[in-house]
Parts: structure tokens; C-alpha cells; sequence
């Protein structure tokens, strides 16, 4: 495995055009020998953020991503740390694991075409509020969206990490509105006709995101009013999450990672949050996250409050929200 340190240039070489020792060129200004410093400064770091933050996005600890990509969990620290140089073979690897283009991995999906560079070109260095207006605008224009604001604010979706309280106030919050409570992973259990975690080892990831967007389309479809509680790992699916946001009034149910991990522990299932480094993992996936979760339409924090406060606060501000619409 080699490291950056493999292409720094020695202090003598720098500015040098005469050969080394044993005869072999060396870096000068102008002959493009010192390239690889540079990659090695530059490409190998931004490729380490990459993978890290996609890992933390789909919920996977470094073991998990190791094995499903079948190379070594030393391999995959060391390319996470910046000092690995991986191969093609690795990143297409990766890349699989991951469920995600190589081109996502490695570069800017967005220099792909001249019509990608263009519209980069109209959306960099825009602030978040100019380009959730964009996006607001695009799903107008490719028919996402309802166009119906009463109707998306009488589909609540509760969105959030594991542990944020989205089944608890979620049902709550369904009896105090008169609306049916749906829990999207019971939906996809019964579309896939077995449990979750058998979707994933018989089928895949691929096929659980694919049982994941057929429930959400059923239940917007379904129900003219409905309080959803979705799984953590929903917004991990851009086209999933798209579709959500266009067709529900979204709520982030946010919390610490300690209320996190004790609000799951209380609950009994400790697989997900156990072993060395659990909570570094939650505090990962949450970061990784936390960008998506706060496109939601309302965040509400639940730490540092009972339930019950937590219900009244979070009744007040959606029927102010479902009253705004008419």
C-alpha cells in the first residue's frame, strides 16, 4: 500500500533538473515531475472525505464496508485516513459497496456533460436558500411535486436517526390529528413479503431502496392524510428523499447522540448500537446525515424534554403548519 509520503520529492530535488543518483530524473518547476506531490496534497485527502462521508451516509461502519467490498478493513482505514493510494479496481469496489457511481466517489458527478457544467455553473456559490428554490423549481417543472400545498401538508413524514422519537410522537401525533399512523418499514417488510435485514442479505441494498420508493409511492397514493414515521437511512436515497419532500410536510425529529443511543438501548435492540465504537459510528452516520435531515420543512428538537413535552410542542407547531395551508 503506498502512502502520500511515497511521492513527496526530497528537499534537494525541488527546483532541481539534474538526475538523481541513480540516474532517474527529478521534479522542477515546469517539467511536470512534481505532479504527484501534488495529487498525493490534494486528491488523495478529498477522496479520503469522500468515502468517509458516503460510509456515514449509508450507515455502514468500517467493517461492514470493508466486507461488502471485499478488501481488507486496513486497506479501507488507511485509503479513509489519506495515506492510501487505491487502485481503479478498488474504487470500482468501493463504489459497488457503496451503491453509488464511481464517478461520485472519485470526482464532481456534475462535469459529466456540457449541460451538467452548465447548470453547475448557474448554481455554484449559491447560498442553501437560492438552491432549495432551484430544487423547488425543478421538481415544479418535472412534475414531482403536488402543487397542492393543503394536500403535502395533510401527509406528515417524520424523519430522523433512530432513537429521535418518530414512532412514539409519531402515532401520538396521528390520534391527535385523526390521521392514520404508517410505519414505512412495516410497509416494506410487507411489499417484500420478509423482514428487513432478509431483504438486505437475499436481495441486496439496491432492492431494498427499490421496496423502500414503491412504499412511499403507495402511501402518498394511498392515503389523503397520513402521519409517516420513515427509516433513518431514507435520505441516503436522493430520489426517495426528493419524492418525500415533494409530496409530505417533513418534519426532523432531532436529538443528541447520547438520547440516541439510551432512547435505543431502552428499547431493547442493542445490534445496531453496540460494540467498540458505536457511538463514534452514530456521531458519523448522524454528521453524514444531518445535511439531508435538515432539508425537512420543520426541525424539532426532542432532547432535554419529557415526552410530553416533546408531543405538545411538536402538535402546536404541525397544526400551525396544516392551519397555514387552509
Amino acid at each position: 500500500m503506498s502512502s502520500s509520503a511515497d511521492f513527496q520529492p526530497s528537499a534537494s530535488s525541488v527546483g532541481s533538473s539534474s538526475p538523481d543518483t541513480n540516474g532517474a530524473p527529478v521534479a522542477s518547476p515546469g517539467n511536470g515531475l512534481g505532479e504527484p506531490a501534488v495529487a498525493a496534497a490534494t486528491v488523495l485527502p478529498a477522496l479520503a472525505e469522500r468515502v468517509r462521508t458516503l460510509r456515514a451516509r449509508r450507515g455502514l461502519t468500517r467493517k461492514a464496508l470493508a466486507a461488502a467490498a471485499g478488501i481488507s478493513e486496513r486497506h479501507l482505514a488507511n485509503l479513509e485516513y489519506g495515506n492510501g493510494n487505491a487502485s481503479i479496481l478498488i474504487l470500482h469496489q468501493l463504489a459497488a459497496a457503496l451503491h453509488c457511481a464511481l464517478a461520485e466517489l472519485v470526482g464532481d458527478v456534475t462535469t459529466d456533460s456540457s449541460e451538467w457544467l452548465l447548470i453547475r455553473e448557474l448554481l455554484e456559490n449559491r447560498s442553501e436558500a437560492d438552491l432549495r428554490r432551484a430544487r423547488l423549481k425543478l421538481s415544479e417543472l418535472f412534475d414531482n411535486a403536488t402543487g397542492d400545498e393543503r394536500l403535502r401538508r395533510s401527509h406528515i413524514a417524520l424523519v430522523g436517526l433512530r432513537g429521535a422519537g418518530k414512532s412514539t410522537l409519531g402515532r401520538m401525533l396521528a390520534d391527535d390529528l385523526g390521521f392514520p399512523f404508517v410505519e414505512l418499514g412495516r410497509e416494506i417488510e410487507k411489499l417484500a413479503g420478509c423482514g428487513i435485514p432478509q431483504i438486505h442479505s437475499l436481495y441486496g441494498a439496491n432492492a431494498y431502496r427499490r421496496y423502500e420508493r414503491r412504499a412511499v409511492e403507495e402511501v402518498i397514493q394511498i392515503f389523503p392524510e397520513v402521519v409517516m414515521a420513515t427509516p433513518g437511512g431514507l435520505v441516503s436515497d436522493s430520489a426517495t428523499f426528493n419524492l418525500v419532500l415533494a409530496h409530505c410536510y417533513t418534519v426532523w425529529l432531532q436529538a443528541d447522540p447520547e438520547d440516541h443511543m439510551r432512547r435505543v438501548r431502552e428499547q431493547g435492540d442493542l445490534r445496531p448500537m453496540s460494540g467498540a465504537g458505536a457511538m463514534e459510528d452514530l456521531r458519523r452516520i448522524l454528521a453524514g446525515r444531518a445535511s439531508f435531515y435538515a432539508k425537512a420543512d420543520l426541525t424539532y428538537r426532542t432532547s432535554g424534554k419529557t415526552l410530553e413535552q416533546c408531543f405538545a410542542g411538536l402538535r402546536t407547531q404541525v397544526r400551525a403548519a396544516i392551519a397555514e395551508a387552509g
